[in-house]
């Protein structure tokens, strides 16, 4: 089964590419969604260069020309299509890490139904012991009355009255 679900993964990864490509050709067509893209992309292309700026040194304060509508579609699109691969992707991790965290979970419900069973058991084992001790015990009370019972039974007898008389 894992096997299988890891290519599954990997084919859905290799789907999205293609998708990601044309999604790419249709964001330039479309006129609402060209004129959104462009305006995420020029948006996007003042954040990237103010954060060069600042770490080359230079000064943010500057207006910053916008790229041509070409560049902004294409540059858009590219981020898109990433965008997709990246969630495919992210999409397949966090599946995957929640596939394992339910197996781990099934192994330690597992876990602790081995160990109660252990333990119920044990439990039982003890006492079956107590009452094997209990039992013992009766029995060794009822050799010790029995031996009473003997011994005063043989001095009753009429042989030892006997004995006794012809040994004085």
């Amino acid at each position: 089964m894992l096997p299988l679900l890891k290519l599954g993964t990997l084919a859905l990864r290799t789907i999205s590419r293609p998708i990601a490509r044309r999604l790419k050709v249709e964001a330039g067509l479309h006129p609402r969604f060209r004129d959104y893209i462009i305006s995420f992309a020029q948006a996007n292309y003042r954040f990237r260069t103010n954060i060069q700026r600042r770490l080359y040194g230079r000064a943010t304060d500057v207006v910053i020309r916008p790229m041509d509508e070409e560049k902004a579609v294409g540059a858009a699109a590219e981020l898109l299509g990433e965008l997709v691969i990246f969630t495919v992707a992210g999409l397949a991790i966090i599946f995957e890490v929640q596939r394992s965290a339910r197996s781990e979970a099934r192994k330690e419900e597992q876990r602790k139904q081995e160990i109660e069973a252990m333990k119920q058991k044990g439990t039982d084992l003890e006492k079956e012991v107590q009452c094997l001790k209990a039992k013992l015990q009766e029995m060794e009370q009822l050799v010790q009355r029995r031996s009473w019972l003997d011994l005063i039974r043989f001095r009753q007898s009429p042989a030892l009255e006997e004995h006794k008389s012809a040994r004085f």
